[in-house]
């Protein structure tokens, strides 16, 4: 009996120890794990190493200039793409003569949106505007088929796939490869001795708002940048949060905002920034692009207008003009500055509401823009009523039942239009 005692206790000691030693090791294994994880992470702010892309322009290839035209095709070194060597396809647009900065031409970033490729009359419209032009193509397009060493395409696949950090895969993002490809294309205006380096803005439109959002964080030697349309917080509203982004698990869609959200980013933006938009988007609803425009550290305006149309389109003057009045802001046929308008301020009433703005240019209208409906924002009619201008000050009456969302909207007499900060009740 007393032996036996003694083997059951040997045998118990023998098992606790060896659990001991198991629970020892798992905590190892923990310890090594979290640290591993730890180590893996992203710098967010150093996603792309900005300064090496600028400092080192991409290996190009040019072609001749198309007849009667200011443009010409180029293909320049893309990044590397699931470890294979990658190029990008682009449009050139080039004024002919002199600059105005000391012989050398201010330069832009074109960049396209969901479906679009490189646009050669996007590039030709900037180069007879006087500016060095480069549209390029974010989705492994050439000029006229697809790139046997293209990028990804610009799918919902290569946008929103699950990707993983430890390994580099998120390098293979389309988000990431387009970015990348917009700071080669800087590089490459920068290298062009047409170009005077510090004198580049970058346009971009619907997909290519999203990327010029991000690409306004994390490229400070842009001296202004104008998303239209695109935005951030995608994951909160947008017409990807239901088909795509909801049905990430909660990890893919942290590492997704973390990484690829412009809210992410579009915080440590310095330069000036037009955000263009309409009342009722389909793709980048009002509350997301609210808190998308209040993000930037340097000074936004912002024009929304009653069903603005999406799609590409070149032709909105007040962008044209908001980066000339900036690029050509020391120059003395400068373009003159699109009105500056405050956030609006209410009454003790609660019914009387203004904002004061400051132009150069005489304001020929002001309209308090409003909703009262509430539910999907692209679905919501909106109205406009007429503000009183005076002493350059707008004021308006609210509507009753007081809206769910209403701005004021002032208009040069270049039939230019730039909005207050908007109010959502």
């Amino acid at each position: 009996m007393f032996n036996n005692f003694r083997f059951n206790l040997a045998f118990c000691c023998s098992v606790n120890f060896r659990n001991i030693i198991t629970i020892f090791f798992i905590g190892i294994l923990f310890f090594c794990f979290v640290n591993l994880a730890a180590a893996i992470e992203i710098d967010i702010a150093a996603l792309w190493n900005t300064e090496q892309y600028l400092k080192n322009p991409p290996k190009a290839t040019f072609g001749e200039k198309k007849d009667n035209t200011l443009v010409q095709e180029v293909y320049y070194e893309g990044e590397l793409y699931k470890g294979k060597p990658t190029r990008i396809f682009a449009y050139l647009g080039k004024p002919d003569g002199k600059g105005q900065f000391d012989g050398k031409f201010p330069a832009i970033l074109l960049i396209h949106g969901g479906g679009g490729k490189a646009f050669a009359n996007w590039a030709e419209l900037w180069a007879r505007r006087g500016y060095v032009a480069l549209a390029m193509d974010l989705g492994g397009q050439g000029a006229n088929a697809p790139l046997p060493d293209g990028g990804p395409n610009q799918g919902d696949t290569e946008k929103f796939r699950n990707f993983t950090i430890e390994n580099g895969d998120y390098k293979n993002m389309w988000t990431y490869q387009s970015i990348a490809a917009i700071l080669r294309g800087h590089a490459l205006l920068i290298a062009q001795p047409e170009v005077a380096p510090n004198k580049i803005a970058a346009t971009g439109i619907s997909w290519g708002g999203y990327l010029t959002c991000i690409l306004a964080g994390v490229d400070n030697q842009l001296q202004a940048a104008v998303p239209v349309y695109g935005c951030g917080f995608l994951h909160e509203n947008s017409v990807w949060k239901n088909s795509t982004l909801d049905k990430m698990t909660l990890e893919q869609r942290k590492r997704w905002v973390d990484l690829f959200d412009p809210s992410s980013h579009l915080g440590r933006a310095t330069m000036p920034i037009l955000f263009v938009n309409g009342t009722n988007d389909f793709a980048y609803p009002l509350d997301s692009y609210q808190k998308s425009y209040s993000l930037p550290k340097g000074e936004t305006t912002i024009s929304i207008t009653i069903q603005r149309p999406h799609g590409h389109i070149f032709t909105f003057k007040e962008v044209d003009v908001f980066i000339d009045s900036i690029i050509f802001k020391n120059v003395e046929q400068r373009a003159k500055p699109l009105p500056k308008v405050s956030e609006i301020k209410t009454d003790e009433s609660g019914q009387s509401v203004s904002v004061t703005f400051e132009s150069e240019v005489p304001v020929i209208k002001a309209e308090l823009v409003w909703t009262q409906d509430s539910g999907e924002w692209s679905k919501r009619k909106w109205k406009s009523t007429p503000a009183t201008i005076k002493d350059r000050t707008a004021t308006a009456t609210l509507p009753t039942p007081p809206p769910t969302c209403y701005y004021i909207l002032v208009t040069d007499e270049r039939n230019l239009p730039v909005s207050s900060p908007i109010k959502i009740l």
